[in-house]
């Protein structure tokens, strides 16, 4: 029941005691470093609902992400404005599938599980992500979950295989309008060219 109250917070931090909560705790993780793990969730709902269970064998981590568009140096050789390749520059994946990348990465032994914004501010996006280990015999043993343990998930976040990797590849999207992006957009564009 007290997930329903925490869950109704944080849909509009803005009107309940979570933004001044967060505005005191920003104090301090700006300073953290920027792949941190944590000892339990910030929001434990969202968490419980996305597959975390408080027992060992899970690792949430939390990750800072710079908010903005890519930022590139200027060419020294001569260009018109147009051609320098500096400005209005956007990366193809989401901040979120960066966070989750970044923290696969800092713990290489762990499996991303999923994850979902914290918080931002004017700099930065904080992302919590759920991590496994699934090489723990608790998490072997738990039928919801060691599904991860299987050779097949390895890696399974640089290969768009998280929610927030099916979001960017378009696989969230069912049925008419979504026909290029099954099994993917490079495999339906070599079945077209064969058929040519």
């Amino acid at each position: 029941m007290a997930y329903k109250y925490i869950a109704r917070a944080w849909k509009r931090p803005e009107d309940s005691f979570v933004k001044r909560l967060m505005w005191q705790r920003l104090i301090e993780w700006r300073r953290q470093p920027v792949v941190l793990r944590v000892e339990r969730p910030t929001r434990i709902d969202r968490a419980r609902k996305l597959g975390y269970k408080a027992k060992q064998g899970f690792v949430v981590t939390r990750v800072r992400i710079r908010r903005g568009g890519l930022k590139r140096t200027r060419p020294k050789a001569g260009r018109r404005p147009k051609r320098m390749g500096t400005a209005k520059l956007k990366l193809a994946k989401s901040l979120r599938l960066v966070a989750e990348e970044r923290a696969a990465r800092k713990f290489p032994n762990l499996e991303v599980l999923n994850s979902y914004w914290v918080w931002e501010d004017g700099r930065f996006k904080w992302f919590e992500v759920i991590m496994v280990d699934p090489s723990h015999p608790v998490i072997q043993s738990d039928k919801d979950v060691n599904w991860i343990c299987d050779s097949v998930h390895r890696g399974r976040v640089f290969r768009g295989l998280t929610s927030a990797g099916k979001e960017i590849r378009g696989l969230h999207h069912k049925g008419r309008g979504a026909e290029k992006v099954r099994p993917s957009r490079k495999a339906v564009r070599k079945r077209r060219e064969k058929k040519r």
